[in-house]
């Protein structure tokens, strides 16, 4: 008969993940052997582990504590719901309360002229309901050959085999038979990398073009939408020149091609409207959400869907086979109810636009006078860090992509800052909670950790350029 465990430790709970735990997006073998970060708990703008340390939360867990962490209101929305309904299904002619009520205050948050919403479990199913559910969408109105789906190189759309069939992420193509058929990829607007010897504006018209040069080759009466993240978030926060999304709105209006936006990053504040097409000043016909709708403290996403496409599909369509056990579920509703009202109550959108979205702004794009840094940029509170040998010719790295990256992060988490790695450059997406006093201290720790880098690379003699191919 085996022991009980000796007590809750660090030890004790890697060797537990060890055994028995798979990762998402992780070599198991390589992260057993370095033995995982255990967080034991939260509060505020802070993460603590299980060694006692106190490390700064610059990604919202995943891009969506918007309210912080250690919010009580929400855990008792959420356990007095479970207390009267703990689960029913919307299924069989069915809702309850917090269902509709959660469909109608989302409504009231969403752009003009999208007031349906249908739940799903998070973002990837999100997406995977745009896809099914746009597909049906021309069906229902007699043109079933629109299937196609323009998508980005690099984008993010979930992991799901559709999700990750629309998303552009080369490593997940390479596994598991991906693409699914009907979708095509087209030139991301990453100025940065990718811009060459054009100015912004110029690429980010070029980029857009290349949206409809795909649609054109396709034949615009096969192509059912074009799908883009309002800004690129696990591609790297790509921020588009301020000409792309209008010409690729206008683009898919001329081609009567529905207009998708990925919202599950830029959803619910981050940039400082509540949804990002609004900061880009386009009109989507159907949008997902999820992350910030709870601020992660209970799974749940959906697709806000047009007026135009909810009409055509109701009145046309029948019965749209397609749905999930926890659509809508009780305590998912109950914590995005009282997550909205956070959000009214203590104004958290504008004080992303007008406060410490601003603050934390102006500090952020500073660090681009580190010699280490090509670009700083920063939209609401969704930022990047673009790292190069070679500012003035954005330069990358002679050594292999994302190695300098990495170096980077792990100063980052060592120094008490949680800030992501994307290649070789650092991003960065806090709570809207975060005080001015947290900014300061968050820009404090990125200085720091940018020196530490940048004596590493000297050391190990890895501040060596490459021209960039196309530059």
């Amino acid at each position: 008969m085996s022991s009980a465990p000796l007590s809750n430790s660090t030890a004790h709970w890697r060797a537990l993940d060890a055994a028995h735990h798979l990762h998402p997006f992780s070599d198991t073998k390589a992260l057993n052997a370095e033995g995982v970060r255990v967080i034991t708990r939260a509060e505020g703008a802070y993460v603590f582990d299980s060694e006692g340390n106190k490390i700064l939360d610059g990604m919202s867990g995943l891009w969506c504590s918007q309210i912080g962490h250690g919010r009580k209101a929400i855990v008792e929305a959420i356990a007095t719901q479970l207390s009267q309904l703990d689960y029913y299904n919307t299924f069989f002619k069915t809702t309850h309360p917090a269902a509709a009520e959660l469909a109608a205050a989302i409504a009231g948050v969403a752009p003009e002229g999208m007031s349906r919403v249908f739940f799903t479990s998070g973002g990837s199913e999100a997406v995977d309901t745009v896809l099914r559910l746009v597909r049906h969408y021309w069906a229902a109105m007699g043109r079933p050959q629109k299937t196609i789906f323009i998508s980005r190189k690099n984008a993010y759309h979930g992991s799901t085999m559709g999700g990750a069939s629309l998303g552009g992420m080369a490593p997940m193509h390479a596994q598991g038979g991906l693409p699914i058929p009907d979708i095509i990829h087209v030139q991301q607007p990453y100025w940065w990398a990718e811009g060459g010897t054009m100015d912004r504006d110029e690429f980010g018209l070029f980029a857009a073009n290349e949206v409809a040069r795909a649609i054109d080759e396709a034949g615009p009466e096969n192509v059912a939408a074009f799908i883009g993240e309002p800004i690129q978030g696990a591609g790297g926060v790509i921020i588009p020149p301020d000409s792309y999304w209008p010409a690729v709105e206008k683009i898919c209006r001329e081609r009567d091609v529905l207009l998708v936006c990925d919202e599950v990053i830029c959803g619910f504040g981050r940039t400082g409207e509540w949804f990002g097409s609004q900061f880009m000043g386009v009109k989507p016909d159907l949008l997902t959400f999820a992350k910030g709708v709870t601020s992660g403290y209970f799974p749940l996403g959906g697709v806000i869907v047009g007026d135009k496409v909810a009409e055509g599909f109701i009145a046309n369509g029948g019965e749209f086979n397609h749905g999930y056990t926890y659509s809508g579920h009780p305590g998912g509703c109950a914590a995005a109810l009282a997550n909205l009202k956070i959000m009214h109550e203590e104004k958290l959108v504008e004080r992303v636009k007008f406060d410490i979205g601003p603050y934390l702004q102006e500090r952020w794009l500073k660090l681009a006078d580190h010699p280490l840094v090509g670009e700083a940029r920063m939209v609401g509170l969704i930022g990047a860090l673009e790292l190069t040998p070679d500012r003035a010719s954005r330069a990358a790295f002679a050594a292999e992509e994302g190695t300098v990256g990495l170096i980077c992060r792990d100063f980052s988490f060592r120094e008490g800052l949680v800030m992501r790695a994307v290649r070789d450059g650092m991003i960065l997406a806090p709570p809207f909670t975060l005080t001015h006093a947290e900014a300061d201290e968050l820009v404090a720790i990125v200085w720091r950790v940018l020196d530490l880098t940048y004596a590493e690379l000297q050391r190990r003699g890895l501040l060596v350029p490459v021209p960039r191919v196309g530059a």
